[in-house]
């Protein structure tokens, strides 16, 4: 028996991939119509995405193969649905920030940062959330927490090894063996608390900007997708103004509670690093020695700076909205020519053009020293390195979100949604927000954030236009609370680094992770009553959002 069923377990994909159609076909065979049929592959690929019996990225083109054969859209009409203006900004983004790490510019920025702050515990844990945090803005939350892990290992070490008095060869005394004990322990919790700060800092700085992580391009899509007319209500600096703000409080916040986990509340301590101040300074020499072997910024780490910083400030002067943006003046008098996606794929574009060395009369060799014959220097960027560090599979997942909003708008599984939700009318809405992060905060504990976003946002706005609630009033809130997966170690990459490096077990995660989600459920629900409400005016029923759908039987 044991044999057997552990033999179905080794096979529990193949039975999940062959099965759960089968187990769900009643609903498009009995109760028939577009709308079921629809319901049918939404169903599935919820399932599969859940299960990872498939890879993510082929589940997401399930729509391509089941929404023309049950005759829900034209096969034509699908595929558009996998290259939309915030593919071009999610590839944009990503060309960027390859380029950031590729040239370490992300590594000087975040030992520079480290050693402005120094060694002493609380601090240091600030100085940890507070570049990871800033890293993940613009990097990927995977790679900043993967970056910033192993030297705040290195740091935590030269501290408690510093601080170990050396011992006499002799049997350990007893009094000995508990300074050592009590070190250990304490080091043990300052090692769980760091690695905790960094792996929540680099989930919570993704929420800051509109290309942080996929989560939010997934809103900006589906809001365009499903509402046309709406003006662009959301694009870099709107979506910046909202969240930055909850961004830094929800750090603080984390901070606080972390230190209160991990250092207690002993000031002196925690801020004054014990009394070994010789310790201090060897440990602030393991930060000052990686800054050294970083070496002085090059040229082409100057150039990333600069274009990157361009492009920042080309995104937030766009389209800021309390004044007319460059965009708005130059291109977009009558219609949006120009968005944050073709910015994104201007100031890209640029690596590729731009050489990654000053021109040198005789050339250069493959080690950078000037040679003949003349040979012309590489460009910041080229095709390999993207190749191989361009998460492709992220495209098709969005891809199929967006197939998925669009086949249940034609469907009419959307209005059938919104009807049946409209009792909902009768609860406060601020109430509805909150139940609904809660309920997309424990599903994304057991899902990814990209299919926990891809599968509720649709459902959100169908049921926000049935009450005749602002969309963005459950939809903005519950995407940032997909990204917020502080409990289990399996919920996102940066928290498997994080339980990864040995020190830390599950009942750590969990018991720091839940208070998180709760605090952050509550400080994104404040947010949106507060200067969210005034920013995207959400006390009303916009126009925009006062859509008849319509859809082919």
């Amino acid at each position: 028996m044991v044999v057997c069923l552990s033999g179905l377990w080794r096979y529990r994909n193949y039975l999940i991939i062959f099965f759960i159609p089968l187990l769900i076909l009643p609903l498009p065979l009995i109760v028939g119509g577009p709308e079921a049929s629809c319901g049918y592959v939404i169903i599935l690929m919820a399932l599969y995405w859940c299960t990872e019996c498939m890879p993510l990225a082929v589940t997401g083109l399930l729509p391509v193969i089941l929404f023309p054969m049950m005759g829900i859209m034209e096969s034509s009409e699908v595929c558009n649905q996998y290259m939309k203006d915030s593919n071009m900004l999610f590839v944009g983004g990503l060309l960027v920030a390859i380029a950031v790490e590729y040239w370490n510019l992300h590594k000087r920025i975040a030992l520079r940062v480290l050693l402005l702050v120094g060694v002493r515990p609380a601090l240091l844990m600030m100085g940890f959330m507070g570049t990871t945090a800033f890293l993940s803005m613009w990097i990927s939350n995977t790679a900043s927490t993967a970056m910033m892990l192993p030297i705040a290992n290195a740091v935590l070490k030269q501290l408690c090894d510093s601080e170990a008095q050396p011992e006499p060869e002799v049997e350990e005394s007893l009094e000995a063996r508990e300074r050592r004990l009590k070190r250990e322990a304490k080091y043990l919790n300052l090692d769980k608390g760091m690695s905790l700060s960094v792996c929540y800092a680099a989930s919570i700085g993704g929420t800051a900007t509109l290309t942080g992580t996929t989560p939010n391009l997934i809103l900006k899509g589906q809001v365009d997708e499903l509402f046309p007319g709406n003006e662009d209500i959301i694009n870099f600096a709107s979506w910046f103004g909202f969240s930055f703000p909850n961004m830094v409080l929800m750090l603080i916040i984390s901070w606080l509670w972390l230190q209160f986990m991990y250092l207690g509340c002993n000031m002196k301590k925690s801020f004054g690093c014990g009394m070994n101040k010789d310790g201090d300074k060897e440990a602030y020499g393991v930060i000052k020695n990686e800054y050294k072997k970083l070496g002085s910024m090059c040229f082409a780490e100057g150039c990333v700076l600069v274009l990157f910083v361009l492009l920042v400030l080309l995104w937030f002067t766009r389209e800021p909205g309390f004044m007319p943006g460059w965009a708005t003046v130059l291109f977009n008098k009558d219609r949006p020519y120009v968005t944050d996606g073709t910015v994104a794929i201007l100031m890209s574009t640029l690596f590729f053009m731009i050489p990654s060395q000053l021109p040198r009369c005789g050339g250069y060799s493959e080690d950078g020293m000037c040679v003949c014959p003349l040979k012309a220097p590489p460009t910041l960027l080229n095709w390999d390195v993207v190749q191989e560090k361009m998460p492709w599979n992220i495209l098709l997942l969005l891809g199929g979100g967006f197939a998925l909003a669009r086949g249940s708008e034609v469907s009419g599984l959307s209005q059938w949604l919104g009807e049946s939700l409209a009792p909902l009318q009768s609860i406060p809405p601020f109430a509805i927000s909150f139940l609904l992060c809660l309920l997309t905060a424990t599903f994304t504990e057991c899902s990814s954030n990209v299919a926990t976003t891809t599968l509720f946002l649709p459902i959100l706005a169908s049921m926000a236009v049935a009450i005749k609630l602002h969309p963005l009033y459950v939809m903005l809130p519950c995407t940032i609370c997909a990204s917020l997966a502080f409990m289990l170690p399996v919920a996102t990459p940066p928290n498997a680094i994080a339980f990864s490096y040995g020190n830390l077990k599950v009942m750590d995660m969990a018991k720091a992770g839940f208070v998180l989600n709760i605090v952050g459920v509550i400080t994104i629900n404040v947010a949106l009553n507060t200067w969210g409400a005034a920013m995207f005016n959400l006390n009303t029923f916009p126009d925009w959002a006062n859509v008849t759908i319509i859809h082919t039987p």
